[in-house]
C-alpha cells in the first residue's frame, strides 16, 4: 500500500489539485500510477493511503521560524498551516479542535480523495487518525457514498480503513496502529504494523522484529477476526532490505505449511486460551512476553477446527477449551494431524481437556497447527 499523500502535502500521485506533485516536481513520474500498474501485473490488490486531513496543522503555523509557510504562493504545498495543539498540553485525538478546517480546506480534501479513487481505482483506502474530527462527518459519509459506489460500478470489492471512532461500526474496516485487540471483534478489523520497532520507512539501524514474533501476532490477529497489514520500507532506489526479505521469505514457507488455518477462516466461538497477555489499543505491538507453548489460537474453515500452538508444545499439547465438557466431545472427533506432518496423530479427552501427543519431528521453526476434523459439517 504506498502513500499517495503523507502530512507534508506532497503527492505521489498526478493530482490536478497541486503542483507540488511527484508527476509535475522531481522525478516528474506518477508514482502511484506506476505502483498501481506494477502491482496489478501481480495479480495483488491495489491500496493507497491518504494522509491529507492532517494538512490542516501540520505546519504548525509556520510563525516559529522564519519561513515561507505563510507565503500564499505556497498554499497548494503547506496548507492552510493552522496553529496545532502542542501535545502535552491538549487531547490530539479531540473531536472538536479550534480551529477547525473550513469548507475550502474540506472541499478540498473530498476532491482530492474522490480523484484517488477516479484516477486509480484502488480497492483498499487507508485513512490516518485525524478524520475523527467531527467536522469530517458528513464529508466521509460523502466519500464512503461515492467509493462505494464506484466499486459496484467496477465489479470490485472495496473498503476503508480508519482509526478510531471515524466510521460507524460496519461501515468501513476498524484499524489499530501497531496494536491488538484482547478478544474476537464481530466487525472484521485490521492491524497495520511494520517489520521494525523503531521506523515505518528505510533507515539505518533498525530494530526489527523477528519472523516468528510476526507469525504469532498474525495468528493472534486473526483468530480474533482481523487482518494483519505489514509494512516494509524500500531503499531509494526501490529495492527492498535484505533483512526485511529474510523476514518476508520466513513468514511465507511458514504460510506456505499453515496457510490453510489463516486464508479463508473464521473465528470460533473463542479466539483462544494461554498465559500470555494481550496488551490492547495502538502502538503496544512490542509490548507482549514472548508466547509459550500453551498460548493455542483457534480459526475454522468448513468441517475443521485448527488449533495454533503459539510455540512448541513439547511431547504433548492439551488443550483446555476442548475438554470433555466443551462444545466439542470426543464423538463429534474424526481425526487430528498437524500440518506439515503425514499421518494423524495419537489424542485422547477428558475434563482437563483435548491431550494431543506431538509429532517426533517439529514441521517448522514458528507456530504449530493442529487440524481438528470433525464429523459432518
Amino acid at each position: 500500500m504506498p502513500v499517495a499523500e503523507h502530512h507534508d502535502g506532497f503527492a505521489m500521485y498526478d493530482c490536478s489539485f497541486s503542483d507540488w506533485t511527484a508527476a509535475k516536481m522531481g522525478p516528474k513520474r506518477d508514482v502511484i500510477g506506476e505502483l498501481a500498474e506494477a502491482v496489478r501485473r501481480q495479480e495483488m490488490v491495489f491500496a493507497v493511503s491518504s494522509h491529507h486531513a492532517e494538512h490542516w496543522w501540520f505546519f504548525n503555523g509556520g510563525m516559529e521560524f522564519d519561513s515561507d509557510v505563510q507565503d500564499p504562493r505556497y498554499y497548494d504545498f503547506y496548507g492552510p498551516a493552522k496553529p496545532g495543539p502542542r501535545l502535552e498540553a491538549a487531547d490530539w485525538r479531540s473531536q472538536d479542535w479550534r480551529p477547525r478546517p473550513d469548507g475550502k480546506f474540506m472541499d478540498d480534501w473530498l476532491a482530492r480523495t474522490c480523484e484517488l479513487v477516479d484516477k486509480y481505482q484502488p480497492q483498499l483506502i487507508w485513512f490516518d487518525w485525524w478524520i475523527e474530527q467531527a467536522v469530517f462527518e458528513p464529508y466521509l459519509q460523502k466519500f464512503a457514498a461515492y467509493y462505494y459506489n464506484r466499486g459496484q460500478e467496477w465489479g470490485k470489492g472495496v473498503a476503508i480503513n480508519h482509526k478510531f471512532h471515524s466510521f460507524p461500526a460496519g461501515t468501513a474496516v476498524y484499524d489499530v496502529e501497531r496494536g491488538q485487540l484482547k478478544d474476537i471483534r464481530p466487525y472484521f478489523w485490521q492491524t497495520d504494523t511494520s517489520v521494525s520497532k523503531n521506523s515505518w520507512g528505510y533507515i539505518k539501524n533498525h530494530d526489527y522484529k523477528t519472523a516468528g514474533d510476526i507469525i504469532g501476532d498474525l495468528v493472534d490477529i486473526v483468530s480474533k477476526n482481523g487482518a494483519l497489514l505489514l509494512n516494509i520500507g524500500p531503499r531509494p532506489d526501490g529495492t527492498i532490505p535484505e533483512p526485511e526479505q529474510a523476514i518476508l521469505r520466513e513468514i511465507g514457507r511458514w504460510l506456505a505449511v499453515n496457510g490453510e488455518a489463516i486464508y479463508g477462516t473464521r473465528p470460533w466461538h473463542v479466539f483462544g486460551e494461554g498465559p500470555t497477555d494481550i496488551v490492547e489499543g495502538y502502538f503496544a505491538d512490542t509490548q507482549r512476553a514472548a508466547f509459550t507453548g500453551q498460548d493455542i489460537r483457534f480459526t475454522t474453515k468448513g468441517n475443521a477446527l485448527y488449533a495454533i500452538c503459539l510455540a512448541w508444545p513439547g511431547e504433548v499439547a492439551t488443550i483446555k477449551s476442548l475438554s470433555a465438557n466443551s462444545l466439542i466431545q470426543a464423538d463429534k472427533i474424526d481425526e487430528i494431524s498437524m500440518l506439515g506432518v503425514p499421518g494423524t496423530l495419537i489424542w485422547s479427552q477428558n475434563e482437563a481437556g483435548l491431550t494431543i501427543q506431538t509429532p517426533t519431528q517439529k514441521p517448522g521453526e514458528y507456530a504449530y497447527t493442529f487440524k481438528i476434523v470433525l464429523r459432518g459439517t
